[in-house]
């Protein structure tokens, strides 16, 4: 037999009667069957009889099934040599569809797969854009808040110079309308009394400017040494309101009292 060669007629034929046999005892064990049923039960007991005989039935021929052992349908090797051939060419189209079915899918996952590949490569491409320009951002925000707290320092230290200028001239003007320096006539006469030549004086302000600088230059040492061109009122009213200090050892020395 060639691979596509129809089955012959006499292997056909054989089939055919072997097959028409079997359904013959097939038809005679349904007849011994019929005729070897229980005559009908009692009415109350028909269901339940008929379930038992049911089950009785299944059960001898699953026993009968289990002791049978399988019987080839023919021993012409034509027969058997188409069956298996057919049977052969029907497992072979099954795995073919299966195996054009498994294609299709992997195709589909491969293009799915590039797909995703494509949109991750856009999405870190987009990522590493959005990346950078946070970065310039958080570079332009950390300048801009120096700047602007560049301005803010500048411009409060212009307020603070500012309320400074007037706050001396303030104490400038205070001071000279109320503690005015003495007159040159009385300080040149008192000179010419006590045989020294004169000194000139200078203002409170001055004074009080003097014991600032020195306090804010050097906190470590803030005394002062009373020169003569202090006058010695302007020193007593310092030191009795608490504006000043005397030096605990030196007393020709004063400074400012830490009022900060």
């Amino acid at each position: 037999l060639t691979e596509n060669s129809p089955c012959p007629v006499d292997a056909h034929e054989e089939l055919l009667g072997e097959c028409e046999s079997i359904w013959k005892q097939m038809e005679e064990c349904q007849s011994k069957l019929t005729l070897l049923r229980p005559e009908k039960a009692l009415k109350s007991d028909d269901k339940l009889s008929r379930l038992m005989m049911n089950a009785r039935a299944l059960a001898a021929e699953h026993n009968e099934w289990q002791q049978r052992s399988p019987e080839i349908i023919s021993d012409n090797l034509d027969v058997l040599l188409a069956l298996g051939k057919e049977e052969l060419q029907k497992v072979k189209k099954d795995l073919e569809m299966v195996l054009s079915t498994i294609q299709s899918r992997n195709e589909k996952l491969e293009e799915d797969l590039k797909r995703e590949q494509q949109w991750h490569e856009e999405q870190k491409l987009v990522l590493d854009a959005l990346n950078e320009i946070e970065k310039e951002k958080n570079n332009e925000a950390k300048k801009l808040s120096r700047t602007r707290a560049l301005h803010e320092l500048q411009h409060q230290e212009k307020k603070l110079s500012m309320y400074k200028k007037e706050l001396l001239n303030a104490l400038g003007e205070f001071l000279e309308e109320h503690f005015p320096l003495p007159d040159k006539s009385r300080s040149t006469k008192n000179s010419k009394n006590s045989g020294e030549p004169a000194v000139e004086l200078i203002t409170l302000h001055e004074i009080l400017e003097i014991l600032v600088n020195k306090l804010m230059r050097t906190p470590h040492d803030p005394f002062v040494t009373i020169e003569d061109s202090f006058w010695p009122p302007y020193i007593e009213l310092l030191l009795r309101c608490g504006i000043a200090l005397r030096h605990p050892e030196d007393p020709n020395r004063i400074r400012l009292e830490a009022f900060h």
